[in-house]
């Protein structure tokens, strides 16, 4: 199934709620004798886009633990995790393959064609890359966002008419509703207006393009002290319990 963007709206929205129904869940664990200290690495994306909140119910679900975070590149934190310098790492997990690590994808995020309200793929149910083709194109930089862009496009046999190259999402966005180019980018990093105030459609791309994931990262054969084991155990909680059978797991 894919969402309409009154779905997406009202996904928005029933999140929300749900947000609203764990805090009133956590106020129970507000005593946990959960403590210590974890040192997590995260990429850019994860950190803007996708720990904030879970940071925040981790607060107050246990009150007596640390986490302490480092944003840096995948690269980076592969080595910090292989060498024992963070315990755990939330990151793109579509992005690495590294052999030492263990990975764990909690969250596929799907890529649509982004493009302003008054453009002429908008509204269309789908969008093939010869169509994409044929407009600017804003790239993205961040988070190995240039190099991940080719997957998708090689096989097709295209490559987009790159006009701004850019590091920010919001840059992105605000390029995108003024007009100066298209891009497609993940549902996770979607917003439907730019700081400008201006609309943003998306469009789904066919063929299906592969899915941003997001996920945990740990080196192979780690023994998890305990405050990492709950922090695990969190995310499964909001992630894999509802949909064990879509549970992946590398290494």
């Amino acid at each position: 199934m894919d969402l309409t963007p009154t779905g997406r709206d009202l996904l928005s929205a029933a999140r929300e709620v749900v947000e609203k129904v764990q805090i009133a869940r956590d106020i129970g664990q507000n005593h946990s004798e959960v403590s210590g200290t974890i040192n997590i690495a995260a990429t850019y994306t994860v950190c803007g886009y996708f720990l904030p909140c879970h940071l925040d119910r981790l607060s107050r679900r246990f009150p007596n633990l640390r986490i302490n975070i480092s944003e840096m590149n995948r690269e980076s934190i592969e080595e910090g995790l292989i060498s024992n310098r963070f315990d755990i790492a939330v990151i793109l997990t579509s992005n690495t393959a590294n052999p030492e690590l263990t990975t764990q994808t909690l969250l596929r995020s799907h890529r649509r064609l982004w493009v302003p309200q008054n453009h002429p793929l908008a509204g269309r149910e789908f969008a093939s890359f010869e169509e994409v083709a044929t407009h600017d194109y804003i790239m993205l930089t961040v988070d190995e966002a240039a190099n991940t862009s080719m997957k998708y496009w090689g096989p097709a046999g295209l490559v987009p008419k790159v006009r701004i190259r850019t590091s920010s999402t919001e840059a992105v966005r605000s390029m995108v509703t003024n007009g100066l180019g298209v891009t497609i980018l993940s549902d996770m990093v979607y917003r439907p207006w730019s700081l400008e105030g201006r609309r943003i459609s998306t469009v789904v791309m066919e063929p299906e393009i592969p899915s941003m994931d997001v996920g945990l990262a740990w080196r192979r054969s780690q023994a998890k002290p305990d405050p990492v084991k709950h922090f695990v155990d969190y995310f499964g909680q909001a992630y894999l319990s509802p949909q064990i059978a879509n549970t992946v797991w590398r290494g």
